[in-house]
């Protein structure tokens, strides 16, 4: 008994240390996974703790799961939107990308270090899948927003990649053991079933799983777990009939999240904690499962990898896969950037551990230490890349309380409420003449603890807390009333997108006469939104065309429709 009282007293204390950790990486800008690793280090064998962990049976059963409820999260917070810019790119990266990315690492790895072919290919499809969930916790730290067709496309391709990496690795395991007598062209049959059974049961278990989160009635605390036990049952559905849980517990969070509409706040809530407590015990579990005396004698090895995987083998997988779409050298650079390398690789790193081979620590230990190099080069200056680069759009604001009411089924009225900020465009109304939608009502407005009466039009002043009854549809619109936010003087609504607004219908002549700039005669009669898209075929926020001295700003979409367009002016 005291010694199951220390194992919870030692694994509280090592979750609430993460947890608290987790703090300072905002400030340092640490990606929050080398957080958790480091911590799992330390109290590993070698460490402070000296905890011995070295079961990797429980090890895999553990991360496998913990990347089911991560990856059934990144499809609940997916966008079905975003597949109309991201969706082929990043399927493209997700599967070529990969086989070129494991190729090219893996022959540089086996001419380097003096291996056998298979195994410098077996490390190679070990490192071959990113980790993007590390980089959109990095951009949300710093306060980033991307254009969409780089943020689209890189957060598909996390939630798609991991199949064609396990498939290359288990290859090359088999190829390994068996010789060439072990690997036959049924193989490719088999990942072929492995993918378009998965993607099958993910769309149609997702769909069950919308229609039963919609219909039945249950107690609203009981929703968040019928998604992911729902989620969790659909992975295992997939792996029990040799299909890729994976892509398909994945795709089910994208049904799921883009079919439920009513509660879906309160789920995604849930699984946010849900997935933050997977990641805390997945890495701490990866640190502990390392030796770093044992890490260090590989270290020279696996930084050679490192550097040409980041500097060679990802940009040229990515540029070479981006060729038949349209993306600009800087959306190529950064997505080549971002090829961080997290849980997975050291998750696939235990099958040459789990299949028995001699030589398992050279494995895990190169991709452990390739995993750290990574999170280190790459995941520090994501943000500052981005800047760099010019990919930043401004942000969008936040809401500062939002609580759903009834569960779903039922009408989707939240309680929405504000803090007034100095910078507000409330500043400038009051209760009488404040302009909101339709549906949503102004239910309270407190001023030093006290409710201020509505009729008598007073002024909002900063520090208001202003609580109103809004529908989710309605929720853009009323951060754009009462939440100031402020950006940098390159991100300002002037600076960025433009002086004028103007309708995608404008011809380019009468605007050239307007505001003094030529246009050649052979596209006079275009209109703005042509000239656009005869540049970008899927346009998104952000995306700029020059004509001489003037830029043309996308502005605003409706879909796939151009609906405003911005005129910067440049001398």
């Amino acid at each position: 008994m005291d010694l199951l009282n220390q194992v919870i007293l030692f694994g509280g204390a090592l979750f609430l240390v993460s947890v608290l950790a987790s703090s300072l990486s905002p400030r340092v800008g640490m990606p929050l996974l080398l957080v958790f690793l480091i911590i799992g280090m330390l109290a590993g064998v070698d460490g402070l703790g000296g905890l011995q962990y070295d079961d990797v049976q429980s090890a895999y059963l553990l991360a496998t799961l913990a990347l089911a409820v991560i990856l059934f999260d990144g499809g609940l917070r997916t966008d079905s939107h975003n597949f109309r810019v991201g969706l082929k790119p990043a399927l493209t990266l997700a599967t070529l990308g990969v086989i070129a990315t494991a190729a090219l690492c893996g022959a540089f790895a086996a001419w380097m270090l003096g291996l056998k072919w298979e195994q410098g290919f077996l490390i190679g499809a070990i490192v071959g899948s990113t980790d993007a969930a590390a980089v959109f916790s990095v951009l949300n730290m710093q306060g980033l927003a991307l254009k969409k067709r780089v943020g689209a496309t890189l957060e598909i391709e996390s939630g798609l990649n991991d199949p064609m990496a396990i498939f290359l690795t288990i290859i090359m395991i088999e190829f390994m053991i068996s010789g060439e007598d072990g690997v036959s062209w049924t193989m490719f049959g088999q990942f072929g079933w492995q993918m378009g059974l998965g993607a099958l049961i993910g769309l149609a278990g997702g769909r069950l799983l919308a229609y039963g989160v919609g219909r039945l009635a249950l107690s609203p605390g009981l929703y968040p777990l019928l998604a992911l036990f729902g989620g969790i049952t659909i992975y295992g559905l997939a792996a029990v009939a040799q299909a890729s849980g994976f892509l398909a517990v994945y795709l089910a969070g994208l049904v799921v999240g883009n079919r439920v509409s009513r509660g879906l706040y309160n789920i995604q809530r849930f699984h946010d904690g849900i997935a933050w407590l997977a990641q805390i015990s997945l890495f701490l579990m990866l640190g502990l499962l390392v030796s770093p005396r044992e890490l260090l004698a590989y270290a020279p090895s696996a930084l050679l990898v490192s550097l040409f995987l980041i500097f060679v083998a990802r940009p040229v997988a990515v540029w070479l896969c981006l060729l038949p779409f349209q993306f600009s050298w800087q959306e190529k650079t950064f997505i080549s950037w971002v090829g961080l390398r997290g849980a997975v690789p050291i998750v696939l790193a235990m099958f040459p551990w789990l299949a028995g081979f001699e030589h398992w620590p050279f494995f895990f230990n190169i991709a452990f230490f390739m995993v750290l190099i990574s999170l280190v080069l790459q995941g520090w200056t994501v943000a500052p890349m981005a800047r760099w680069l010019n990919l930043d759009v401004p942000s969008s604001s936040s809401r500062v309380q939002r609580v759903e009411l009834g569960v779903p089924g039922q009408v989707g009225y939240e309680f929405v409420g504000y803090k007034i900020a100095d910078g507000s465009p409330a500043l400038r109304l009051s209760t009488d003449n404040l302009s909101l939608p339709a549906q949503t009502s102004l239910l309270c407005v407190l001023r030093d603890d006290q409710p201020l009466p509505l009729g008598q039009g007073h002024a909002f002043k900063p520090g208001d807390h202003v609580y109103l009854l809004a529908t989710a549809a309605d929720l853009v619109a009323l951060d754009k009333a009462f939440v100031g936010v402020e950006e940098p003087e390159r991100l300002s609504a002037l600076a960025f997108f433009g002086e004028f607004a103007v309708t995608p219908r404008a011809k380019l002549a009468d605007l050239g006469t307007l505001y003094g700039f030529s246009v050649p005669e052979d596209k006079a009669n275009w209109s703005i939104a042509r000239y656009i898209y005869n540049k970008y075929k899927q346009p998104v926020v952000g995306d700029r065309v020059r004509l001489g001295q003037v830029e043309f700003v996308v502005l605003a979409m409706d879909d796939a429709r151009l609906t405003k367009i911005s005129l910067k002016l440049h001398k």
